[in-house]
């Protein structure tokens, strides 16, 4: 299973910065893999509307995330604005954005030092 996430908007957004998210499922430690699966799972995100509720007058500020799930002959692209109230998919954005942090950490550890 193949997810992205894309996160727009919000304070001190800058674009070019925002790259989005992406999670081999397969790449994932085992647990980590589980988690992801359950997350999916009880999100139903295959079920949700491709696009929640509109962002309200004044709420440039807001953040809206778009999550992007292929799995096996099944895609399905979500749209979501802060905040989120599902505390599942709110759990399943965190979780992407864990891993954001865990990408970077892992292009940092394959980067040789300067032997200075």
């Amino acid at each position: 299973m193949r997810i992205e996430l894309q996160t727009e908007g919000g304070i001190a957004f800058f674009p070019g910065l925002n790259k989005p998210v992406v999670v081999d499922s397969g790449d994932l430690p085992k647990e980590q893999a589980a988690q992801l699966q359950q997350l999916i799972d009880s999100t139903h995100l295959f079920d949700l509307p491709a696009a929640s509720r509109s962002l309200p007058k004044g709420a440039a500020d807001m953040r809206r995330y778009t999550i992007t799930v292929e799995d096996d002959r099944r895609r399905r692209t979500v749209r979501l604005n802060d905040p989120i109230e599902d505390t599942r998919l709110q759990a399943l954005i965190d979780f992407l954005q864990d891993q954001r942090g865990s990408q970077g950490r892992a292009a940092d550890s394959s980067t040789p030092s300067d032997p200075q």
